[in-house]
């Protein structure tokens, strides 16, 4: 095990940092529908939901120490855990992309030099911050939290006491509650298999880890209601376009990059410990990099507008799959798995897998979205299946 070194102050920084996003922001435009009460309670409603589960993998790496994918091999096995750490690098590799040309997009809207341009600019930045390193980020960090801070509060006056009239996003018109709660919860679970990653190297694991959330989780529903505001009260959906009317310029464009690099950096960093899990002989830093350079490279060649059934997959994987680790570790008391699969274990996630999707098929979804009832109905039935074992086991 890695000397923890990190800090309450620097655990919350660094989540402070992912939760300032402007995918988030562009996120919270699809809410606009709903009108501001249902929107606002959809939105808080999926991150206490998002955000249970989140905390739970966080305490699960901090207590025991642990990487995000090595406290999956707890549950699932040595090897069983692989599936998920490639599903992991998948979903990571993807979302460096997508940031990256989130960012990429919005920072041309302000000066037009260039897409490419920009997510150049972007993923060397993200290349640095991984140079850095997590652990020696608390200044730098510190300076970035700072003005990201100050220039959200300006956008924030600017979205919603601009003057600007309450009106309906066209695109989020046709959004049900359940399924805006979905979306809601879609970005917290998204971070679920990264948390452990930094809580694993935590002074006082259980402080960082609430610490973690609860700034995440914070930030995160204060970007969504900017993309919700923006759609709702001036009838954009595009965050640049409201900092260029606004006269915001540099300022605008500070905001998107740092808000891009500081969360993006999370992807790349936790894509490198979760390869080390499939591939041993790799070095964390440098398949982290290889990850930044890959999603740059993507970012600079193809379209991602469209990103829901991308969360939606997120949440069909790693819903279920905490529901497993929650179920083993906090209900049956089990620290460690050593077998190479742990079979009843990957059977009852791929029931979840295939429940969610179940209930995203449902003609009218579930006031609370799918991720609730997966995650109950997984960790019961967890639960249920290895409490079976266990008595069988002992009557042999």
């Amino acid at each position: 095990m890695e000397n923890r070194k990190t800090s309450v102050f620097s655990s919350a920084l660094i989540w402070f940092g992912a939760g300032v996003s402007i995918a988030e922001i562009l996120t919270g435009t699809y809410f606009a529908g709903l009108g501001l009460t249902r929107a606002l309670l959809a939105i808080l409603l999926g991150h206490l939901i998002g955000g249970a589960m989140m905390l739970l993998a966080g305490l699960i790496g901090g207590l025991e120490g642990r990487s995000a994918m090595e406290t999956v091999s707890m549950s699932f096995g040595t090897v069983g855990c692989k599936l998920f750490a490639v599903l992991n690098v998948v979903q990571l590799l993807g979302w460096t992309a997508i940031m990256t040309y989130d960012g990429a997009i919005s920072a041309q809207t302000i000066f037009h030099v260039g897409v490419w341009f920009w997510a150049l600019i972007i993923g060397a930045l993200i290349v640095l911050w991984i140079l850095i390193g997590v652990t020696n980020l608390g200044k730098v960090n510190l300076i970035s939290m700072a003005l990201l801070l100050v220039l959200s509060a300006v956008l924030f006056r600017l979205v919603f006491f601009g003057g600007g009239h309450a009106g309906s996003a066209s695109g989020a018109d046709q959004m049900t509650f359940g399924g805006a709660v979905e979306l809601a919860v879609s970005m917290p679970l998204s971070w679920l298999p990264l948390i452990a990653d930094y809580t694993r190297e935590a002074k006082n694991p259980v402080a960082s880890s609430i610490a973690s959330v609860l700034t995440y989780s914070a930030v995160s529903i204060f970007m969504f209601v900017i993309g919700m505001g923006a759609s709702l009260y001036t009838g954009e959906t595009d965050i640049a376009v409201i900092m260029t009317r606004a006269g915001l310029g540099a300022a605008g464009l500070l905001i998107v990059i740092l808000s891009t690099v500081t969360t993006t950096f999370l992807d790349a960093y936790s894509a490198g410990v979760s390869s080390v899990t499939v591939w041993h002989r790799l070095n964390e830093k440098h398949a982290a990099l290889a990850v930044a350079i890959l999603g740059t490279a993507g970012a600079m060649l193809f379209r991602m507008d469209d990103i829901t059934n991308f969360l939606y997959f997120i949440g069909s994987v790693f819903a279920p799959m905490i529901a497993v680790q929650a179920a083993d570790y906090f209900l049956l008391r089990r620290a460690d798995c050593t077998a190479k699969f742990h079979w009843p274990n990957l059977i009852v996630w791929l029931a979840g897998f295939l429940f969610y999707r179940w209930l995203m098929a449902l003609a009218a979804p579930l006031p609370v979205g799918n991720t609730l009832p997966d995650f109950l109905a997984t960790a019961a039935l967890a639960a249920a299946v290895n409490a079976a074992l266990a008595v069988r086991s002992a009557r042999a």
